[in-house]
């Protein structure tokens, strides 16, 4: 028989056993995880080394000032719809582009991207949103027949989304986590994990099997810090479901045995990965190029730092994770961008600069992931949650220099327009722009039905069923 235990008096021992650490939680969460995946087998060794690295732009970034349209109608639409948030010409930098006449401008915050993306190091990925099925108007939206994200305009739903590619639901495993079940045996060195999160616990590189390796800007061969959770997520969001779902699979008196073998196992685990950790970080050859001194350009130093040592961490496949936060922008717009997009730029200028210098540029692809975008139109000095947005992608296998996907009209009566507000509906979902870099990454079309669930709603992989409810053209992330 067995002697279960009330949720309350659980929450009271767990909080003397330290659940907050970041490697602990993550593999709580795994018990409950009965269904797992029998990884695929991969090349050992093998020199191909590829990795991702992610920086989430918390908060529902206002891209929509980010890329803007200058050829005359265009721009007018945007001035018209955006008011007192519109950018004047002069605050405007042109980028070296042009499609069928149709030109496009970066805040002059951005200056670096502007050069990236003239140098052919850096793309936008345009009107680019979470979706469960693709939804072709504003009618198919309003009739009720298309399956929608969980809370729309809801920060940390659409964080979640963004980080999981499973939009219909809250998932706890994330869309890097997958790849890491899927290619964690072509790293050689099993006790460090090929997600490496400067952000904390995160849904993005949480797996069936295999979850992040936690570090911070200061971490050094003296200094091996980690972080638990994210700071930047409420109390309201991931960090109480985390809790919650661990809670639910433990509450049973039957799972405490399980619990404390699994605490034993994780600290020899955690010890043994920051030793090898702590070894590699002192084979580190110091990069020259000059990194800001922010936050975001620290994160960014630490991971071209250790994707310079990834030989002494037995990796071929990385996966990075960054957070940039404080992009909720309802007030003073205009001068928060102006502040906030300089960082992002130099910082992300900086990071191409190292890749080159130590070689990888080929090799490490980067792209900002953000909520949602935001309303055309100002509540008075700002805007407010929205959908569709544009997204930058970097790196020396992209396909530089374009404008990809499909740049929306930004007319408040625009074909794509779901409200007064501006809220633009996404020609584009996370799960195709994914499914793209999944397979650089070395994943084969077989694959991606499990890396990417809802994939068979936008296009067909050779496991899909049929008949499919459209076909695939393709964005065109790499050359």
């Amino acid at each position: 028989m067995c002697n279960k235990i009330s949720r309350r008096r659980f929450l009271g021992q767990a909080g003397c056993a330290a659940m907050g650490g970041t490697t602990l939680l993550s593999s709580i969460i795994n018990l409950g995880a009965i269904n797992t995946l029998a990884a695929r087998p991969h090349i050992i060794g093998s020199s191909d080394y590829k990795a991702i690295v992610c920086i989430l732009l918390s908060g529902g970034a206002d891209t929509h000032n980010f890329l803007v349209p200058t050829e005359a109608t265009e721009y007018t639409d945007y001035q018209a719809s955006r008011t007192n948030l519109a950018l004047e010409t002069s605050e405007l930098l042109e980028l070296d582009y042009s499609d069928n006449g149709r030109t496009f401008a970066v805040n002059q915050a951005m200056a670096p991207v502007k050069t990236l993306f003239d140098d052919g190091d850096l793309s936008f990925v345009a009107n680019i949103g979470t979706l469960v099925e693709p939804i072709a108007s504003v009618s198919e939206f309003e009739s009720g027949l298309k399956k929608l994200p969980l809370g729309l305009y809801s920060h940390s739903d659409q964080q979640m989304h963004w980080q999981t590619s499973v939009p219909q639901s809250r998932s706890a495993v994330g869309y890097a986590g997958r790849l890491a079940d899927m290619f964690h045996d072509m790293n050689t060195i099993p006790e460090i994990s090929m997600n490496i999160s400067l952000a904390g616990k995160n849904r993005f590189q949480a797996g069936q099997q295999y979850n992040e390796y936690a570090i911070d800007r200061n971490t050094t061969e003296q200094n091996i810090g980690f972080d638990g959770f994210p700071t930047w997520w409420s109390n309201s969001g991931y960090t109480n479901l985390a809790k919650n779902n661990a809670i639910d699979s433990l509450a049973d008196q039957q799972y405490i045995n399980v619990f404390e073998k699994t605490i034993g196992s994780l600290t020899k685990q955690t010890g043994e990965s920051n030793q090898i950790f702590k070894i590699a970080l002192e084979k580190l050859n110091p990069i020259t190029t000059e990194f800001s001194d922010t936050n975001l350009s620290r994160d960014l130093k630490k991971a071209a730092e250790v994707i310079s040592i990834q030989q002494h961490l037995g990796a071929n496949r990385q996966i990075f994770f960054i957070n940039y936060g404080g992009w909720d922008h309802h007030n003073d717009l205009k001068s928060r961008q102006g502040t906030m997009l300089p960082v992002l730029a130099d910082a992300m200028a900086e990071f191409n600069a190292a890749m080159t210098e130590i070689g990888m540029k080929e090799n490490v692809v980067t792209f900002t992931a953000s909520d949602f975008a935001r309303t055309l139109t100002t509540n008075g000095n700002g805007s407010d949650h929205a959908w569709g947005g544009n997204n930058m992608i970097m790196g020396g296998p992209v396909n530089g220099g374009q404008i990809l996907g499909n740049y929306p009209s930004l007319a408040l009566d625009g074909a794509l327009n779901l409200s007064g507000r501006g809220r633009i509906l996404p020609t584009t979902s996370v799960d195709e722009f994914y499914a793209e870099l999944a397979l650089w990454y070395g994943a084969s079309p077989n694959d991606l039905d499990y890396i990417l669930p809802n994939l068979c709603n936008f296009y067909s992989t050779s496991g899909c069923p049929s008949p499919l409810p459209t076909s695939y053209a393709p964005i065109g992330l790499f050359s």
